[in-house]
């Protein structure tokens, strides 16, 4: 059997493992005693707010003026000030010489907002991806402190790493807000930020450490043979070689940084998985939003693994 005939069996194999798979959920799914509600989620991605606008004093309406679809009202009050009012054309509710009072509304504004899943995933977006920079910036400075010769600089680096390796980012970050937090009044944002970004740089440190001594020796040698200080050797000799074996398991652990981002949501931090919950709570959508609130996080972390394998086939162009 050649080759492509043998590749074209294992394809309808995995088609058969596919649909296979996919009747034996929808079969569980059918047993489930429960209303789906899919018709309720498409809101909270993006709604239309209606914002009323009330008059500020007693008066009269001047005028009305259409222009498209927003209408111009100019009220005047009782001592003669003039005041103008743009609202959407469709919901006046006032007319021509029409009495109004203080409070009343004319008219509202209707304008397309983001829902509370896309505040949240934009939370979620930022915040790993500061929290990202920090840690590649922390991993790197205790990457380096652990190949140092430097007995205090390596252990100092090996106590960090071991310490936030060896206990789990729910308990930093409830140390980093209740503590921390407390102690030199920081925001939640900060907290959450700093606790995501010392979790990830301990786990940077190692792969970094791991990417430099996989470099032989003799390429520092050389370097330092051609007149090069330890510092420049690192920065321009073995960091860059490094760089393209370390890119896979680095690029790893920022997509787990997304991920374990959702842990913020405990200090009250209104992300993706905390706009899940809360909107759960209003509807009782609850596998709805939660299979949503996943998929979510799916297409972030794809988009990123495809964006790391582009860059992992342009640098093999100059190996």
């Amino acid at each position: 059997m050649q080759l492509s005939e043998k590749l074209w069996v294992w394809k309808v194999l995995l088609a058969v493992i596919l649909i296979v798979s996919a009747a034996m959920i929808w079969g569980s799914v059918a047993r489930i005693d429960y209303q789906w509600r899919w018709y309720r989620v498409p809101q909270y991605f993006m709604y239309k707010a209606e914002d009323p606008i009330k008059i500020a004093f007693d008066g009269i309406v001047e005028s009305i003026a259409v222009s498209g679809d927003d209408a111009n009202v100019t009220l005047i009050s009782e001592s003669g000030e003039k005041q103008q009012i743009t609202v959407d054309n469709e919901t006046i509710n006032v007319s021509t010489g029409e009495d109004l009072f203080e409070g009343d509304t004319v008219g509202y504004i209707i304008e397309w907002r983001m829902g509370p899943l896309l505040t949240g995933l934009w939370t979620t977006m930022w915040i790993s991806a500061v929290a990202s920079v920090l840690g590649l910036i922390i991993g790197m400075v205790a990457g380096l402190m652990k190949v140092s010769n430097n007995y205090t600089v390596k252990t100092l680096a090996a106590i960090y790493v071991e310490i936030i390796r060896g206990t789990p980012l729910l308990v930093q970050i409830f140390i980093a807000y209740f503590f921390f937090g407390t102690v030199f009044n920081l925001e939640r944002n900060l907290c959450g930020i700093g606790a995501l970004a010392l979790f990830a740089g301990a786990y940077v440190a190692e792969i970094i450490r791991a990417g430099i001594q996989s470099i032989t020796k003799g390429q520092m040698e050389a370097a330092r043979s051609l007149g090069m200080s330890m510092p420049q050797a690192m920065m321009d000799i073995i960091l860059p070689q490094a760089f393209k074996r370390i890119l896979p398991p680095l690029s790893g652990q920022f997509i787990s940084l997304i991920k374990d981002s959702s842990l913020v949501s405990v200090i009250a931090i209104t992300d993706l998985t905390k706009s899940g919950r809360e909107i759960i709570t209003s509807t009782f959508a609850t596998f709805e939003i939660w299979l949503v609130v996943a998929a979510m996080y799916l297409i972030v972390t794809s988009v990123l693994s495809q964006f790391v394998f582009y860059l992992e086939r342009r640098l093999a162009i100059s190996d």
